[in-house]
């Protein structure tokens, strides 16, 4: 079990205790309190150390979580709460919080109709209840496709990785001619571009499986899962999108930007790594250090004529012969035009 959820049952546990009217609690008796609380929910034994009901009471006491509890020691030996009405989950909000707590409902609202999201619907509409938000519109939207092929997989997916259970996929790239049945250890589920990808460990290295892809998913129950301990921000930290190469190195890409749109690409970086090299009244030069993959290239492409790569040489040369390709095509297609 997670820290988070140890804590939070302690927290309630304590609180329960200092809200008793008809029992005097000692520091021990609050760790007995705290231990048993745990082995209920885990169904093992499960010791809880003074120092740390120590620290959650005072974490209970300050500012920290926003409890500010009233919690004192009387005879320097019992602990309870000095207001007798007071407890953890009768925290007041006020207007400010109201409002930062409705836009989050809003923008879990665009969520609710995703299959994965299904729990969270009685979820949202109580915390809708309580704030009484329920009449107010969204001022917060998310591009969303819920019709995208693959969707359908999210759900045993995400179970398969919260549970680390191995999965059997029948796969089809865009490339192969026919379907692979590939036995993976799924380690994460990736979004870019409103596509959706499979991070898991096959064999001996790790692989991106795209969700449109996958015909058909079943659980190895056979099979022990390797738990890869999956940083994903260290993985895709050195490109743009989901496609990563395990063999290449990170490059300096250097692109020039007409003045037009360039500050376009210095409020919304293409990377972290960006940086400003030279700027003129003709545009600026930025630098990105990243690895060359299909994404990086429709990102460029996408910004068309505004956009001039100059390193490195090999995919200057991809990006031009993209472009000429899509010239050849148009010129092609005037007559086509012509007769339509």
């Amino acid at each position: 079990m997670s820290s988070n959820k140890n804590a939070l049952i302690r927290y309630k546990t304590l609180d329960k205790c200092l809200k008793n009217k008809y029992k005097q609690y000692t520091l021990e008796d609050l760790i007995d309190e705290c231990s048993e609380a745990l082995f209920e929910f885990e169904g093992k034994e499960s010791f809880v150390s003074k120092r740390t009901v120590q620290l959650d009471l005072q974490n209970m006491r300050s500012e920290k979580f926003g409890y500010e509890a009233p919690i004192e020691v009387y005879e320097r030996k019992f602990y309870r709460y000095s207001d007798p009405d007071y407890s953890i989950h009768n925290i007041s909000v006020n207007e400010n919080d109201l409002k930062a707590m409705n836009n989050a409902v809003q923008i879990l609202k665009q969520f609710k109709d995703f299959s994965m999201f299904k729990d969270m619907n009685g979820v949202i509409q109580k915390l809708e209840d309580s704030i009484h938000a329920t009449n107010q519109k969204s001022i917060i939207h998310l591009d969303k496709n819920e019709q995208l092929k693959g969707l359908e997989h999210i759900d045993i997916l995400y179970e398969s990785i919260l549970n680390k259970k191995v999965l059997k996929i029948c796969y089809k790239s865009f490339k192969a001619r026919e379907s692979n049945n590939i036995t993976v250890h799924p380690q994460l589920l990736k979004e870019y571009n409103n596509r959706w990808f499979l991070i898991c460990w096959q064999k001996k290295a790790i692989y991106n499986l795209a969700l449109d892809r996958i015909e058909e998913i079943e659980i190895d129950e056979n099979t022990e899962y390797i738990d890869k301990d999956f940083d994903a921000d260290r993985y895709f930290g050195e490109v743009i999108g989901a496609t990563v190469s395990e063999t290449q190195r990170p490059q300096n890409v250097i692109f020039f930007v007409t003045s037009q749109h360039a500050p376009y690409v210095k409020t919304k970086p293409f990377h972290h790594s960006q940086e400003i090299i030279k700027e003129d009244e003709n545009g600026t030069t930025f630098k990105i250090c990243v690895k060359l993959n299909f994404e990086l290239e429709r990102m460029i492409l996408g910004m068309g004529e505004f956009l001039t790569v100059l390193g490195p040489r090999k995919l200057k040369q991809r990006i031009a012969r993209s472009i000429r390709i899509a010239h050849s095509n148009y010129q092609g297609n005037e007559k086509m035009n012509e007769e339509l």
